[in-house]
């Protein structure tokens, strides 16, 4: 019996992306964080410093898809559950417990991710990489286009 590899389509990217979400989602739940938290926490770890929260919640907005009000209720999570601490009239930063858990997230997750990754060839890496954004490009335009 000879198995062909799929085309890439929807489905495809579908089931890629939540069975990795799933592996992730297993992580963050053994630490009391959903995927939005871990998501919004990651940009504010990841920045220089204090991030102004519209700038924080546009992130949050692009990166899920979701809308303004729900960004804000994420960063409302954060800053309630203290990962997250204002910072000047319009501003975040995330503090000592929130830096810890992205931290401690992150080792968690970076053998996991290892593994799956272990063995596909650079190139083929960079390809997908390269197609992937491609179409996420894409379907950005088109959701830009239907919310107009």
């Amino acid at each position: 019996m000879t198995t062909t590899t799929p085309l890439l389509d929807p489905r495809v990217i579908a089931l890629a992306h939540y069975a990795g979400r799933a592996l992730l989602e297993q992580v963050l739940a053994r630490h009391g964080a959903t995927f939005p938290q871990s998501v919004t926490l990651r940009l504010v770890a990841v920045a220089d410093g204090p991030v102004e929260r519209d700038r924080l919640v546009g992130g949050v907005v692009g990166a899920l898809k979701i809308d303004a009000s729900q960004a804000h209720s994420v960063v409302d999570e954060l800053l309630s559950t203290g990962l997250l601490t204002p910072d000047g009239p319009s501003g975040v930063r995330i503090t000592d417990a929130g830096r810890e858990l992205y931290d401690r997230t992150s080792t968690e997750t970076a053998p996991i991710s290892a593994r799956i990754y272990a063995g596909i060839p650079e190139e083929d890496l960079a390809a997908a990489g390269r197609v992937l954004t491609l179409i996420t490009e894409r379907a950005d335009a088109e959701l830009a286009a239907m919310t107009e």
